[in-house]
């Protein structure tokens, strides 16, 4: 099985082959916690099935959903380098798979790999650029066209319903804007026959429509 996941990744030239040893294949349902803000982590995961969510909480209990990530993509990676506890809960939007290693392993087979130590260069850089254009996307663009980003990141084709209502208070703090202007977008977008409210869910009924709106999409 993990060897399926490293071909399907290229991760062979990247994972030395005693770590590999190491590696253990989990699933995680939808809505089950990966690992949990400042708790203790002790193994690094590659999201190699499905879309998670990450988000963080303050200690009033608020939620600010910070994205959503789909294959491939590292959990733990920081937190192996910074040795800290978990800085922003992960959870599974859908069923996930995920490889494990653990950091104990990596400290005696990763560590002094170079290919696998760029491979985490790579990964945190690249989390820190999408960072970056997060802010900026949210910044520069009007609420609009970030609810069209959102709902097509979490939508693939022949997948629209994407959102549940109850949900939409999240979706506003992850937009940076308040729920009441999020509704209101909503409707103009049902009035525009772009999208549906029914039965708890958001349904996307124009998608060409949304993804003009949206370019670049950029939730995910």
């Amino acid at each position: 099985m993990n060897n399926t996941y490293i071909q399907k990744f290229d991760l062979d030239p990247v994972i030395p082959a005693r770590l590999r040893e190491h590696m253990t294949v989990h699933d995680y349902k939808k809505g089950e916690k990966i690992c949990e803000q400042g708790e203790a982590i002790d193994h690094l995961y590659l999201l190699v099935e499905g879309k998670i969510k990450i988000f963080t909480s303050s200690a009033q209990g608020k939620i600010l959903v910070l994205c959503f990530k789909k294959p491939l993509e590292a959990i733990g990676d920081v937190e192996y380098v910074r040795k800290s506890a978990v800085i922003n809960t992960v959870e599974a939007v859908t069923p996930v798979r995920v490889l494990k290693m653990p950091y104990r392993a990596i400290d005696e087979s990763g560590a002094s790999s170079v290919p696998f130590l760029q491979f985490l260069l790579r990964v945190i850089t690249e989390k820190l650029h999408t960072d970056s254009n997060f802010t900026n996307f949210n910044l520069l663009h009007p609420v609009e066209t970030r609810l069209a980003s959102y709902l097509l990141s979490v939508s693939p084709e022949g997948e629209d319903n994407p959102e549940e209502l109850s949900n939409m208070v999240d979706v506003a703090n992850l937009l940076g804007t308040s729920y009441r202007h999020l509704n209101r977008v909503i409707n103009m977008m049902i009035k525009e026959k772009w999208i549906e409210r029914k039965k708890g869910y958001i349904t996307i009924l124009d998608r060409e429509s949304l993804r003009k709106l949206a370019d670049p999409v950029l939730y995910e």
